[in-house]
């Protein structure tokens, strides 16, 4: 059979393409050289609890098209994304706010708060700041930067944060208020039963392989389609015929406990240097109402509980990518590939790897849905 589109990859780009591909009438065949569909947005159940397979993934948005389009496909709880940070004994609600400056300075005002900020950002006396931990003292001043910038900064990156650029932080989020979410966004949440469920609905009525790596059929797949929506790694596609792009990887480690609750939040961030994980997730706090640990509630509580450990990891051939490093080097580097890929009348470039580009699932969703558009 002749397909109007082979998408490769399976994630939240290729799935939305491909849906709205069928619902135009096409012919599509999805294609992922994983044992799942998802992406990095997969899910599984474990003890009844939904695992987020590579890490944690809140929906978050502020387009109203988004928001709809998305709930097509699952309902969402109304999960709300509060992190802590831990740095050594001390715990600190993220984003920065008056709960973090409280218990950092023992001030109670926004007032108190604001002047020990700017006194700090003051004395630092930095004015053309020449690399993250300059950037950052500018923003937050020396105690916020020390102790829930630094040491998460240079674990997520792999560089110390003198030797790296200023413009990855433009800005850092300093709210003067007891507020605890962590994204301005108007919606958010995670879908009831995990997102695996969720891509499942997008790609109904479609074909999909999976344990297929494009580059090992290549010819063969793509004598079968008439163009080729590729979410992969653009360097790859090309051979790296310019170079390698960087990717920052992860690592992660899973565990079942025998605990109803295990840290009491689904985000722990361990922000000193010499603890190598950046992060602990406890997967069940993702699901609203079902966390545990509210005392006499009468609610069902499962015994049982995963956490997972994040390990930040260079990234290497055949391993996974997980984030572009959007320096001026790297964006160099892509502006080539990209030149090529414009020249492409069959091969449609997307995703966070086939664009080389930062993108949270929201914004994933808004450029596949532009593109699709765009192309039928």
């Amino acid at each position: 059979m002749k397909y109007d589109y082979l998408i490769v990859g399976a994630g939240l780009f290729g799935s939305v393409f491909a849906h709205e591909a069928k619902k135009a009438g096409r012919n599509v065949l999805v294609i992922d050289r994983r044992d799942h569909i998802g992406g990095n947005i997969y899910t599984r159940e474990v003890e009844g609890i939904q695992v987020h397979e590579y890490g944690a993934h809140i929906f978050h948005t502020s387009d109203q098209e988004v928001w709809d389009y998305v709930r097509q496909f699952a309902e969402f709880n109304r999960y709300t994304n509060s992190p802590v940070a831990r740095y050594k004994d001390e715990l600190y609600n993220l984003p920065f706010n008056m709960n973090t400056f409280s218990k950092m300075w023992g001030v109670k005002t926004p007032k108190e708060a604001r002047e020990i900020i700017d006194r700090q950002i003051r004395e630092a006396g930095i004015t053309e700041p020449k690399n993250l931990e300059e950037q950052a003292i500018s923003l937050v001043g020396w105690d916020i930067y020390e102790k829930l910038v630094k040491g998460y900064t240079e674990k997520q990156w792999g560089k110390h944060a003198t030797d790296l650029p200023s413009f990855i932080i433009r800005r850092l989020p300093v709210r003067f208020v007891y507020d605890n979410n962590y994204f301005n966004d108007k919606y958010q949440g995670i879908p009831i039963g995990g997102y695996t469920q969720m891509i499942g609905k997008m790609l109904e009525g479609i074909p999909v392989r999976l344990n297929t790596d494009f580059f090992e059929e290549r010819e063969e797949l793509k004598n079968q389609a008439e163009k080729i929506v590729f979410t992969g790694m653009v360097d790859a596609y090309y051979d790296y015929c310019y170079g390698e792009l960087e990717y920052r990887s992860l690592r992660f480690e899973t565990e079942t406990l025998d605990t109803e609750n295990y840290q009491g939040n689904a985000v722990v961030n361990y922000t000193e240097y010499n603890i190598p994980y950046t992060r602990i997730i406890e997967h069940k706090h993702f699901e609203y109402g079902c966390q545990g640990g509210y005392g006499n509630v009468d609610t069902d509580v499962n015994p049982k509980t995963v956490v997972t450990r994040e390990y930040p990891a260079a990234w290497e051939k055949g391993g996974e990518p997980y984030y572009p490093m959007n320096d001026k080097k790297n964006n160099a580097l892509y502006e080539k590939y990209k030149q090529l890929a414009e020249k492409e009348e069959d091969v449609i470039f997307g995703g966070r790897l086939g664009m080389y580009r930062y993108y949270d699932m929201h914004q994933v969703v808004a450029e596949a849905l532009r593109c699709v558009r765009a192309e039928i």
